[in-house]
């Protein structure tokens, strides 16, 4: 069997980093990185990229080594990608973080509403329900995390987890100051309002979860298999037939009832969580390429139209919405 010569050059500066002798014809690029790790112990495989152009695509870990277009002695070329963390740590933290942040507000721990105010209890109920139903959903989160979602790629670089927690627990923070004040008002129409917000968020929530578990089953455990998802007998799957990517649909819906439900504008800012989900998740959910729901940042721009002006206010549009 003729064995392959395998060169690693620095893609920057075309320095040899490495010279891989008798390497097996069938092997695979994970395994060149695993060989490359032991003369460079620094670079871990999730930290590599390596490329037959140095501004070429990262070779995928399961290319083999012989099917590549190179001859027996191979020129490959390295990218540090960083530090790197694993996907699940990132969703954790991003999880963890909201669900924490919030109940500080709600507790009213000391030196966030003033110090008469410590420890208090709020004497709205939608108050407590919100609290209920924003934990329910990051628990619901943390759950999927750990137990649905399958991931096509194990890390991501350690770099991003510092943006997207600043993005999660942010406004989980702005949110929770406003339906947690001390000062805060119920909504406009009442038990009629919050009830309604609560069936369209509890609706989604399910239709998320219900979406979630049909991506799941179309990537078998510890495979990188991209499949096409269409309807199952579940109607919440349904929706498939009319959006690619339907869990971020659900998810717009359960934030437009939150908002709805407590009246305070800063909840629909998470919409854009949606998006921020959808970007990360593309290739890792493995099916949605394109998300057709509809564009967060319009529905941001809609909340913030009807917070200006008497006559075009959230009570004015939620008088509209309430009419029979």
């Amino acid at each position: 069997m003729k064995h392959y010569e395998v060169e690693i050059l620095d893609a920057k500066t075309r320095e040899k980093l490495c010279f891989l002798d008798k390497v097996e014809p069938q092997a695979t690029i994970a395994e060149i990185k695993n060989l490359f790790t032991k003369t460079h112990p620094q670079w871990y495989p999730a930290r590599q990229s390596l490329r037959l152009d140095p501004k070429g695509k990262s070779l995928k870990d399961e290319d083999v080594l012989q099917k590549l277009p190179v001859g027996t002695t191979a020129t490959l070329y390295f990218r540090d990608l960083g530090a790197q963390i694993s996907w699940v740590t990132v969703f954790l933290t991003e999880y963890a973080g909201p669900l924490f942040i919030y109940l500080l507000f709600y507790f009213r721990v000391p030196f966030i509403y003033g110090h008469k105010y410590d420890f208090t209890s709020s004497r709205h109920t939608v108050v407590h329900l919100a609290c209920i139903c924003h934990s329910f959903h990051y628990i619901k989160r943390l759950l999927e995390t750990l137990f649905v979602h399958r991931f096509s790629h194990g890390t991501m670089p350690l770099r991003n987890i510092f943006k997207n927690c600043t993005y999660y627990w942010g406004f989980a923070a702005w949110m929770a100051y406003y339906i947690n004040h001390p000062l805060y008002t119920p909504p406009t129409y009442g038990a009629q309002q919050v009830k309604l917000a609560l069936a369209i968020f509890v609706i989604c929530q399910l239709g998320n979860f219900s979406i979630h578990m049909a991506l799941r089953d179309l990537r078998p455990a510890g495979s990188k298999t991209r499949k096409i998802p269409y309807p199952t007998k579940n109607p919440f799957t349904w929706l498939f037939l009319l959006v690619s990517c339907p869990n971020y649909t659900y998810e717009v819906g359960s934030w437009i009832g939150f908002a709805i439900m407590t009246q305070c504008l800063p909840a629909a800012s998470d919409l854009e969580d949606t998006e921020v989900n959808r970007k990360i998740r593309v290739g890792l959910d493995g099916v949605c390429l394109h998300a057709h729901s509809v564009p967060c940042g319009a529905l941001n721009m809609t909340f913030s139209r009807l917070n200006h002006g008497p006559s075009k206010g959230v009570s004015s549009f939620l008088s509209q919405l309430m009419a029979p």
